[in-house]
């Protein structure tokens, strides 16, 4: 009985918000809500891993799951998929493509119907059509030495993104030093604890010959971009520091394949030299994500970053970094939803939201347009154990109203490198920054100069 009010009073909210707020798309409420709280699977809808006809979920960084691989039961064993597509249903949804994270007490539950077609259902009502993303013919071949494309270069948001780890876990470790939201370093154990591949640096020879198979076999050029990333270095691997660790991948890519994909690397804010190497080096979007704006938070939440380098020098380097790319070409992400996580975040929607909109006036007065991810509160993370739910769903509403507000205020536009914007064109899938904002001319979005 209790379960069932708790359900009720679920659609009851989200009908409410998007009453509420008419000129956020009905699409972007259910995907944060989805994104925040996370979805269950039925078996008929799980993928079938890497031999079926269904795209399986690569755990391509983090978990973004709201239960350890031992707690998933079936869905560790079969995986569910990488994403999933949403159409119709009573809201009469728009395509809105949505990064899988499963929770198996959501109470949005995807699964086959009585026609056996498969649909998310909220409170035991279908809300919408589920569609599934097909497995790419890239991912049915192997590398020489038998790893497969997906661990070495996944591809997400519909395809549009080949994502490459290179660094499977970070070297800010431990309670002084990881970053209290993030579990890359507990996705690389379990991974490992249960047997899976997963790799924790991945040789150049390796990316390349993974990067060939998808040329190959990409012959739609869904991929459009590629993105380098991993955990933080702060010392170095292989004698290379940061800015070479990365940056010699994306000088092998643009020498063997120039100008197939928009090359993007996501590290921390370094130095303007170091910056000009990924420049150098063939990168055309920089990524020195800023995570959470309030010094209170970033000091709490970031211990490593503000060690290492330090809130103020970090903001600094992020302004330094678009002369170097360009303002448009720097991208720095925030976690949306921990300005509010207990014990040390803000009470209040209103004074969470206040906050994030100085950060955001802050670098879009410099022309830097920020995106975000929405925050899913991971159980291994000191974050995610004391706030289970995430944030709320009314703060990540309002988030999309006023970024969108605040990008209208400066006369700015989407950035690059995220496919289309706008509902039912948008392919960004970890959070509905792209679903919220004006839709584009098809096929007007431009490669970074």
């Amino acid at each position: 009985m209790v379960q069932q009010m708790v359900t009720e009073r679920r659609t009851a909210l989200v009908e409410d918000l998007m009453g509420r707020f008419p000129q956020v798309p009905r699409e972007a409420v259910l995907k944060e809500d989805l994104l925040r709280g996370g979805m269950a699977f039925d078996e008929s809808a799980l993928s079938g891993n890497e031999d079926g006809d269904v795209k399986p979920k690569s755990y391509f960084i983090f978990s973004f799951d709201h239960r350890t691989l031992p707690e998933l039961g079936a869905a560790a064993l079969n995986r569910p998929p990488e994403e999933i597509v949403l159409t119709g249903g009573p809201y009469g949804l728009r395509r809105t493509v949505v990064s899988v994270r499963v929770n198996p007490s959501s109470p949005y539950v995807v699964r086959a119907g009585e026609d056996g077609a498969l649909g998310l259902y909220l409170d035991g009502a279908r809300i919408a059509d589920v569609g599934l993303p097909p497995m790419p013919d890239y991912y049915r071949h192997t590398l020489s030495n038998g790893k497969s494309v997906m661990e070495v270069a996944p591809t997400i948001q519909w395809g549009y993104l080949v994502y490459l780890t290179v660094f499977r876990v970070c070297q800010y470790f431990g309670a002084k030093e990881e970053c209290q939201y993030c579990d890359i370093n507990h996705n690389w154990r379990q991974h490992k604890a249960a047997g899976r591949p997963y790799t924790g640096v991945k040789p150049v020879e390796e990316v390349l010959e993974a990067l060939e198979i998808i040329d190959r076999h990409d012959t739609a050029r869904a991929s459009q971009a590629y993105t380098l990333t991993g955990g933080a270095i702060t010392s170095h691997i292989g004698g290379r520091d940061e800015a070479d660790f990365y940056g010699h991948y994306a000088k092998a890519i643009e020498e063997r394949f120039p100008g197939r994909w928009i090359g993007k690397v996501v590290a921390q804010a370094l130095p303007k030299a170091d910056v000009q190497r990924f420049h150098d080096y063939g990168v055309r979007i920089y990524h020195p994500n800023f995570e959470v704006w309030d010094r209170r938070l970033f000091e709490l939440y970031c211990p490593g970053k503000e060690r290492y380098i330090g809130r103020d020098e970090w903001h600094r380097r992020i302004l330094d970094s678009a002369e170097v790319f360009g303002a448009r070409n720097v991208i720095p992400n925030f976690v949306a939803g921990v300005e509010m996580a207990e014990p040390f975040g803000f009470s209040s929607v209103h004074e969470a939201i206040e906050s994030t909109a100085e950060g955001l006036r802050f670098f879009m007065s410099h022309g830097v347009v920020p995106r975000f991810t929405t925050w899913c509160p991971e159980p291994t993370t000191p974050l995610g154990k004391a706030n289970p739910q995430g944030a709320p769903l009314e703060y990540h509403i309002r988030l999309l109203e006023t970024y969108r507000a605040t990008l209208e205020d400066f006369g700015l536009s989407s950035p690059p490198g995220y496919g289309p914007p706008g509902p039912g064109r948008a392919v960004f899938s970890v959070s509905s920054f792209m679903d919220s904002l004006p839709a584009a001319e098809p096929d007007a979005e431009p490669a970074a100069p």
